[in-house]
């Protein structure tokens, strides 16, 4: 499962524009996004991990490819605006 940090994903906004991205490029890829670690999975049916990477620069993010096995997920702290718990 091709896997890539996109630090400059950094909204809602961003997250939609690279599913719709990488959904043009293999419409039956299952998409996953974690905008707090800034990271993109994705389970292709046929685009390489080539095509992919392509795919979210063609869209004006930067990718930064990663291996599967190296993305350790970790507890994210929700905290309101203010800065509370």
């Amino acid at each position: 499962m091709p896997v890539f940090r996109v630090d400059d994903m950094t909204c809602g906004h961003c997250v939609s524009t690279i599913t719709k991205a990488l959904q043009a490029t293999d419409k039956d890829a299952k998409v996953t996004v974690d905008l707090a670690q800034h990271l993109v999975m994705v389970e292709p049916t046929e685009a390489s991990a080539q095509e992919l990477n392509d795919a979210i620069t063609e869209a004006g993010y930067t990718p930064v490819p990663l291996q599967a096995a190296s993305v350790v997920a970790e507890p994210v702290q929700q905290r309101g605006c203010c800065g509370c718990r």
